[in-house]
């Protein structure tokens, strides 16, 4: 695993969350490899970047080369593409880590939690990848509009994985965008956060929220 993360790559950065994700790491001092099925894809979404914000260091990709070339890679796919995209994205994993966002929402649906068979899609996707990656579920119950936006961002992330240093790393990168992350226990435990979301999407609907999400209460013993 690598001790210093430098670069990240996300992979579906074309998407809101991903790309949400890629202003805030940027902003804290990462360089970031958007990745998508297509290089024009990936520079397409870079450059959407950019033209917005020009001062991030952002570079659009194919899939594989992001995930090969970065310390760490961040998945955001939809849930239906989930398992194709880390295939192919597999030679580029070995001993790195793997922050998995994917959700199981199948719509039109979303509102109802439907975990998957395996429990949830963060083991379905340390099952597929095995022992040379560190999978770490987290950010699904972040509103992706709140990364997009300037403002102090009220909602806490709850981090999963079987390896504490790995989790330790994905929390660090939490603060880096100005939120507070929170060691959930091992990766079986994010069938939690998967669920939520759904619960989080009716809530927005059925209170007119845009992008509710948790506050863990209560404060850490002091070390």
């Amino acid at each position: 695993m690598t001790d210093k993360i430098e670069s990240i790559a996300i992979l579906g950065g074309t998407g809101d969350l991903g790309g949400g994700l890629a202003r805030q790491w940027s902003r804290a001092g990462y360089r970031i490899l958007i990745g998508s099925r297509t290089l024009e894809k990936g520079k397409a979404a870079a450059e959407k970047l950019l033209n917005e914000f020009p001062d991030l260091n952002v570079t659009g990709h194919e899939n594989l080369d992001a995930a090969t070339e970065a310390d760490l890679v961040v998945l955001t796919v939809p849930f239906a593409h989930q398992l194709s995209t880390l295939e192919t994205v597999k030679p580029g994993l070995t001993n790195k880590i793997l922050i998995d966002v994917t959700v199981p929402l199948v719509p039109p649906r979303v509102g109802t939690v439907q975990l998957p068979e395996k429990g949830s899609a963060a083991v379905m996707a340390q099952e597929l990848l095995g022992d040379d990656v560190q999978v770490v579920s987290a950010f699904q119950n972040v509103g992706a509009v709140h990364l997009q936006e300037d403002h102090d961002i009220e909602c806490d992330v709850l981090v999963t994985g079987n390896k504490k240093t790995a989790r330790e790393t994905v929390i660090e990168l939490v603060h880096a965008v100005g939120l507070r992350g929170w060691h959930a226990g091992p990766l079986a435990n994010a069938s939690a956060a998967e669920a939520l979301t759904s619960i989080l999407i009716s809530i927005n609907r059925h209170h007119g929220i845009e992008g509710s999400g948790i506050v863990i209460t209560g404060e850490p013993a002091k070390e």
